[in-house]
């Protein structure tokens, strides 16, 4: 995940992300910032990923909302 451009899009991506992971609650998503450990370890929190998959969710996503 490019750590720059998810925090150059970060409006954009929090929405979407907002969407896709329904149980990041708007605090998670202002703690996150942009901030790719954040996001990561918001996921494996609040889904119950591995570093691993945490990371692929995320991967993923950026790519798929070309955010």
């Amino acid at each position: 995940m490019n750590t720059e451009r998810m925090q150059g899009n970060w409006k954009q991506f929090k929405g979407k992300a907002k969407e896709k992971w329904g149980k990041l609650t708007d605090d998670d998503l202002e703690q996150i910032d942009g901030k790719k450990d954040q996001l990561l370890g918001k996921l494996q929190e609040r889904y119950g990923y591995g570093k691993e998959e945490a990371e692929k969710e995320a991967s993923d996503f950026e790519k798929s909302c070309n955010c």
